[in-house]
């Protein structure tokens, strides 16, 4: 599996929704390591947040038809808003990331493990004179309260221990997955729907 995601994420293999975001991926970066071997992080961001807007333009990948009164929530990360009844748009600033290329990569792992859930990459749009990527997701009604310890149980199926709280983690892949509370993995009809993750990849997953 470790080859399989190491593909997706150099853009060697594909997943749902994936090729704009590997090509905006290898657009700001080689995809060779995370950032946190940058030591001017910050500095790096700027940079990469210069070459998405120069990649907006070039594109016409810019959003502007955004309904801002179809506002549903927010959180530190993200706003969304209702895009139809089957679809929501996501507007993310990348603040839990170093990088915008960890950022992306968390998109691809997120469509690689969620399918049912995958992020579609559909341009950007600035607010405030902030940068962020709008993504579209599959809208999801619940019919149950979600139950932590069945997400436990599904993550540890598939690899995952959970290390604190809401944190999972698969040494084995280097591979951290956080926040999973029960409003970022929903619950319709007895099936788990994880709809918001924050992937960060380690320095195990680089190494061959």
């Amino acid at each position: 599996m470790k080859y399989e995601l190491y593909n997706v994420i150099s853009g060697k293999s594909q997943v749902r929704f994936g090729a704009i975001i590997q090509t905006i991926a290898g657009y700001i970066g080689d995809g060779t390591q995370t950032s946190g071997a940058i030591e001017n992080a910050k500095q790096l961001k700027e940079q990469e947040t210069k070459r998405l807007e120069y990649f907006a333009t070039e594109k016409e990948f810019w959003i502007n038809d955004i309904d801002f009164t179809q506002y549903v929530s927010e959180g530190a990360e993200q706003k969304v808003y209702l895009k139809d009844s089957d679809h929501v748009l996501k507007l993310n600033d990348a603040i839990y990331y170093n990088s915008w290329r960890d950022y992306f990569f968390n998109l691809l792992l997120h469509n690689f493990f969620f399918p049912d859930t995958a992020y579609e990459l559909v341009g950007f749009t600035k607010e405030n004179d902030i940068l962020y990527c709008v993504v579209k997701q599959s809208y999801v009604s619940i019919t149950e309260n979600t139950d932590l310890n069945l997400v436990k149980d599904f993550m540890k199926l598939n690899g995952f221990e959970n290390v604190r709280n809401n944190d999972y983690q698969n040494i084995e892949l280097g591979i951290i997955l956080e926040d999973l509370h029960d409003e970022n993995v929903l619950t319709r009809n007895g099936v788990l729907y994880f709809i918001d993750t924050v992937f960060y990849l380690t320095e195990v997953f680089w190494k061959t």
